[in-house]
């Protein structure tokens, strides 16, 4: 897809949503179902079923998707997405990139073995490794756009307020 095709499919939703502003308002959700047999969570994805269970380092087999990798393929897909977006409407050229997070954690925290100790990642790294012969000052507009319009980074970035409830079914 080139630049053109790009603001020909986006155009008509952009001017749809700066009049109708209600319209951009989109709820996503995401739906799971605990295992009854192991410790593990069934979640939809839309094409199949993915099921995240323990990380190897709290118990787990490693057999299932561990959520916190999870979180970072949702961080890569997201950003990797956007990028090209980016580079799309921007018309710079890509010859490859790569897109790549890591993040760390201490999982005393979540084990509860030492209360002091946080609970999640302690810090996220985000990497793009590109092939281009676009100039610095278009890889730098590259990257401050990727960043400003990909929504789990932004989301990660934030730290909206999350709402929980338990409900009796």
């Amino acid at each position: 897809m080139d630049a053109a095709a790009l603001r020909a499919i986006q155009a008509p939703i952009k001017e749809r949503y700066k009049t109708n502003p209600s319209d951009a308002y989109i709820t996503l959700t995401a739906r799971g179902t605990l295992d009854d047999r192991n410790i593990a969570c069934k979640v939809e994805t839309g094409r199949l079923l993915a099921v995240a269970g323990l990380h190897p380092a709290t118990g787990g087999t490693g057999l299932e998707l561990c959520s916190g990798d999870m979180l970072l393929e949702a961080l890569v897909a997201c950003a990797g997405v956007t990028m090209k977006a980016v580079a799309t409407a921007l018309e710079i050229p890509l010859q490859s990139a790569a897109v790549s997070a890591e993040g760390d954690l201490d999982f005393r925290g979540t084990l509860g073995v030492d209360k002091e100790t946080a609970v999640g990642f302690s810090q996220i790294r985000l990497t793009f490794d590109v092939e281009t012969d676009a100039p610095q000052d278009r890889l730098d507009q590259l990257l401050k756009l990727t960043e400003r319009y990909c929504v789990v980074y932004q989301t990660i970035r934030s730290g909206p307020p999350v709402e929980v409830m338990l409900r009796r079914s």
